[in-house]
C-alpha cells in the first residue's frame, strides 16, 4: 500500500485500473451464485411452507464451500491447456454454473427436497471450483501494495452482485415464479465469461511437481509462520457473528412482513448500497489505520450493527427501522471482509497461492455454512430477539483473537524487506 499511502496515487484511480476492474469483475462472477443457494433457495423455501429447522437444515448443501481446499491441489497442479494456469479454470466453472442454475430451475421442491437438494449441491460445487481459481489468480497478480485495493474491488464486484441476483431472482419469483427466475440467472451467468477472456492472464509459472507436493509444501509454509495456529483462529472467529445474524435473514424479513417483491426492490437495495459505501469506506480507512487497527475498528462495527435488527423483532414493520439497520449492518460487514482478505492475502505464498487461500478461505466461511441448524433452531424456540443478541456474543471472541495476535499482524502488513 506504500504508493498509495504515499499519496502517489488516489485510491479511486487504483480501483480504477484495468488491473482492479479485472479483479471486481472476476470478484462478481464469485459473487453471482452464492446467494442463489441460500437467499432465494430459503425464500424458495419459505413459499412452500418449511419451517426455518427444514430451510436451516438445507442450508448444509453449501458445505462444498468448506471443503474446496481438498481440491483445491488440483487446480495448482493441473492448469487446464487454454487461458493459462488460472483462468481456463475459471471459464470452465462458469459453464458448468450455467448448466446447474438451469437444472435447479427445473426441480420442484413441493414433491421432494432431495433433487433440489443435489442440484443446489451441484451449483456450490462448481461455484467453489470457480472461487478456488479466482482466488489464486488474484493472489498472483496483486502486488504487495495492492492488497488493500484488491481487497476493496473483490468485495465491491463479490457483494453487488451477490445482491444484485438474489434481489433479481426475488422479483422474477414474486411475478413469474422460481422456474423463470433461475432460468434467467443461468443465462446470465454465461455473461461472466467475457470477464474471463479479458482478464489479464497470471506470470505465476510454478507447478508443483507431484500432487503429493503441492499438498505437503503449503501447509508446512504456511504453518512455519510465527504465531500460525493463533492467526488461523483470527481467520477462523473474526466473522462468526456476522455470519450468525445473516444466516436466516431472508426468513427473518419474511416474519417481520415484508414480503419477497419488497425484500427483492427494497431491503436487496439498501444490502448493496450498504456493502458498496462499506466497500470506499473500508479500503479508505484501511489504507490509512494498516491491518490491525482496522481489523480491531472493524471487528467492534460490526459486532455492535447486528444489536439493530433487535429492534426490528420487536417493533411493528416500519421501513425507515429496516432500512437503518441493514444499511449500517452492512457497511460495517463490508469493511471487516476487506480486512478479512487482506489479511488472508498477506498470509498466502504465491507459489500456493490456490490451496492456501481455498483453506484459509474455507476456515472464515466455517462459521457461516455449520450454523445452519443451530440458527434455525434459536429462530424457531428462542424467538429473532435473542436469536440477534447471540450474534453479537458471537462477535466477541474474534475480536479478542485479534487483540492477542496484534504484533504478528502489524508484521504481516510490513512491505518485504521492512525492519521488524
Amino acid at each position: 500500500m506504500s504508493a498509495v499511502r504515499a499519496g502517489e496515487r488516489p485510491l479511486w484511480q487504483v480501483l480504477a485500473s484495468p488491473k482492479m476492474l479485472a479483479i471486481a469483475a472476476l470478484a462478481a462472477s464469485s459473487g453471482f451464485p452464492n446467494q442463489l443457494t441460500e437467499g432465494a433457495l430459503q425464500g424458495w423455501l419459505k413459499d412452500t411452507g418449511a419451517t426455518n429447522t427444514t430451510i436451516g437444515i438445507m442450508s448444509y448443501v453449501a458445505f462444498p464451500y468448506l471443503l474446496k481446499f481438498l481440491w483445491a491441489p488440483l487446480i495448482d497442479r493441473y492448469p487446464l491447456p487454454f487461458l493459462g494456469r488460472r483462468r481456463g479454470w475459471i471459464l470452465l466453472m462458469q459453464i458448468a454454473l450455467a448448466l446447474a442454475l438451469g437444472a435447479l430451475a427445473l426441480q420442484d421442491p413441493r414433491a421432494s427436497l432431495l433433487p433440489i437438494s443435489v442440484c443446489a449441491a451441484a451449483v456450490v460445487f462448481f461455484s467453489a471450483t470457480q472461487d478456488i481459481a479466482i482466488d489464486a489468480w488474484r493472489a498472483d497478480v496483486s502486488l504487495p501494495e495492492e492488497r488493500g485495493p484488491a481487497a476493496a474491488a473483490t468485495n465491491f464486484g463479490y457483494r453487488l452482485f451477490s445482491y444484485l441476483a438474489l434481489a433479481v431472482a426475488l422479483v422474477i419469483a414474486e411475478y413469474f415464479g422460481w422456474r423463470t427466475a433461475f432460468t434467467g440467472l443461468a443465462l446470465a451467468m454465461l455473461l461472466f465469461c467475457i470477464a474471463t477472456l479479458r482478464a489479464p492472464g497470471t506470470h505465476n509459472t510454478y507447478r508443483p511437481r507431484t500432487l503429493g507436493e503441492s499438498v505437503i509444501e503449503p501447509l508446512r509454509e504456511l504453518l512455519s509462520t510465527p504465531n500460525a495456529l493463533a492467526l488461523i483462529a483470527v481467520v477462523l472467529l473474526f466473522k462468526v457473528g456476522d455470519a450468525f445474524a445473516n444466516k436466516l435473514f431472508t426468513p427473518f424479513v419474511m416474519d417481520v412482513g415484508f414480503s419477497k417483491a419488497q425484500i427483492g426492490t427494497l431491503v436487496k437495495p439498501l444490502f448493496t448500497a450498504g456493502s458498496l459505501a462499506g466497500v470506499a469506506l473500508g479500503g479508505i480507512v484501511m489504507v490509512r489505520l494498516g491491518l490491525l487497527r482496522s481489523m480491531l475498528s472493524f471487528g467492534v462495527l460490526q459486532a455492535l450493527s447486528n444489536l439493530l435488527y433487535c429492534l426490528m423483532a420487536v417493533s411493528a414493520k416500519s421501513y425507515v427501522l429496516m432500512g437503518l439497520a441493514v444499511f449500517v449492518e452492512h457497511v460495517a460487514a463490508a469493511m471487516g471482509n476487506i480486512a478479512l482478505v487482506a489479511l488472508i492475502m498477506a498470509m498466502c505464498d504465491r507459489r500456493y497461492s490456490a490451496f492456501q487461500y481455498a483453506l484459509l478461505s474455507a476456515l472464515a466461511l466455517l462459521p457461516r455454512y455449520s450454523l445452519g441448524y443451530p440458527a434455525g433452531w434459536i429462530a424457531d424456540h428462542a424467538g429473532w430477539f435473542l436469536y440477534f443478541v447471540a450474534s453479537f456474543a458471537l462477535g466477541l471472541p474474534g475480536l479478542a483473537m485479534v487483540w492477542f495476535n496484534r504484533r504478528h499482524i502489524v508484521q504481516l502488513d510490513r512491505p518485504p524487506g521492512a525492519p521488524a
